[in-house]
């Protein structure tokens, strides 16, 4: 049997330009996935005056909008372990952008619920299929560092939706928002047919046989030499086909693991739903704010989401992941209580904002990261889909806090003092995580190194 080892191709393989390509075009992805996924909670109290109703109106739309991410986590990103990354992110693009220009001509705020409920199935499959791709194409020496970068690429999406509202929807209405967010995934679709292979290991457990894996070897590396008749491996594999089960993530030690790791992103996702969509309006309900002056204080705090994002995949490029992401999120605990009780106006405001964004954001690129350092590829679109799903159900939970708070005339102290919580549980499960890994209750990806 003339084997080929997938796995030491790619960790041996030198970062050059297909590598740069893939990580360019993905990260695109996740600052187009970035910035749908933060632009309604930064521009909701616009629409819901456009509409003619309170600002607590926006709730139904919000929890639709996390009802439908949660159905397109758990239902399309497993089809991407299926059919290939690059097919079912190219069409996941393809419906998004189209039912998010659509959205533009709503006359109703229903009927722009329906339609962001309708773009948000495919939304959500879009980050977790694009870290899939990048990760199954870095090698592993480098494999956390790039899913940060694109990770980047996501903060960068949010801040840029924080620019929309503090200087279009003044002139050009809450419409403009959704121009971009529908443009931009469908000029991605040219970018992944001609720039993006489909991951070869995706290719390799599904077919260790496939003869579409040596061109794409070649694209990569001009210099391999591939055997006649290869079949492909990872390390010591017996190079059997091994297709996709969506209960792999809980069969051969994964179970609890997985069950651990649903709950911190379920905890994790609903403190990032709650601030994303009702952060502004806390403070402009609550503290008398503009959403405007909000949302520039924002984009400041938005390079800290940057940084903690960088510094987590270069971190857990080099410590135990599970010591690391706990750091983060007990951070981002006192971040909570330090925005509640300190006066926007104050100088130290800002720089309170910036370890939050730096923190939460850190934290959440730290928890996908490991998903895609801990579970084999057959199997790793559904993990991370799947772990969004989870958190997509918090997500829910949020807007209903957030409306409820509004609405109960809540002080922002209150309001931000319970949601501090959130971090601080998932601060001691990360730290269950690492028990259960250390004690020989988890059975990992080989790849995975030290967690």
């Amino acid at each position: 049997m003339n084997r080929f080892d997938i796995e030491a191709f790619i960790d041996r393989q030198a970062i050059g330009r297909p590598q740069l390509l893939i990580l360019l075009v993905c990260g695109l992805v996740c600052f187009i996935d970035g910035f749908d996924m933060f632009m309604i909670g930064k521009i909701a109290p616009a629409i819901a005056a456009d509409f003619g109703q309170p600002p607590e109106a926006m709730a139904n739309l919000f929890i639709w909008q996390q009802i439908a991410m949660a159905v397109g986590a758990f239902v399309v990103s497993p089809l991407a372990d299926r059919f290939g990354r690059r097919r079912m992110l190219t069409m996941s693009c393809a419906l998004f952008g189209g039912f998010t220009l659509v959205s533009v001509w709503a006359e109703t705020l229903t009927q722009l619920t329906v339609l962001r409920a309708l773009a948000s199935v495919f939304m959500a499959a879009g980050l977790p299929m694009a870290l899939a791709l990048i990760s199954e194409a870095a090698p592993a020496r480098r494999r956390a560092t790039f899913v940060a970068l694109s990770l980047v690429g996501y903060s960068t999406g949010n801040a840029a939706s924080g620019a929309v509202a503090a200087w279009l929807i003044d002139d050009y209405g809450w419409q403009s928002a959704f121009w971009i967010g529908g443009i931009a995934p469908i000029a991605c679709i040219p970018l992944l047919l001609f720039f993006v292979p489909e991951s070869i290991k995706f290719r390799a457990e599904r077919n260790p046989r496939d003869p579409r894996i040596a061109p794409i070897l070649r694209r990569l590396d001009r210099t391999v030499e591939v055997p006649e008749d290869p079949v492909y491996v990872f390390g010591k594999s017996d190079g059997e086909a091994r297709k996709a089960k969506l209960s792999d993530i809980f069969t051969e030690g994964r179970g609890l693991m997985t069950a651990v790791l649903w709950a911190a992103c379920l905890i994790s996702m609903t403190s990032i739903a709650l601030t994303s969509q009702w952060l502004p309006t806390f403070f402009q309900e609550m503290a008398g704010v503009p959403i405007q002056e909000f949302a520039v204080s924002a984009l400041i705090g938005y390079l800290g989401a940057i940084t903690g994002t960088l510094l987590i995949g270069y971190l857990m490029d080099r410590f135990r992941a599970t010591r690391m992401i706990p750091l983060f999120y007990f951070g981002l605990f006192l971040a909570y209580i330090g925005m509640g009780w300190v006066s926007f106006e104050a100088q130290i405001f800002v720089f309170i904002l910036i370890a939050f964004n730096f923190l939460q954001t850190g934290g959440q690129a730290g928890l996908n990261t490991l998903i895609t350092k801990i579970y084999p590829p057959r199997m790793r679109s559904t993990a991370l889909g799947w772990a969004g799903g989870a958190g997509r159900v918090g997500g829910v939970l949020a807007p209903v806090y957030g409306g409820h708070a509004v609405a109960q005339h809540y002080s922002l102290e209150l309001t931000l003092g319970i949601a501090a919580l959130l971090p601080l549980t998932v601060v001691v499960l990360i730290l269950v995580l690492g028990r259960v890994v250390r004690t020989g209750k988890a059975v990992l990806a080989p790849e995975a190194g030290r967690v």
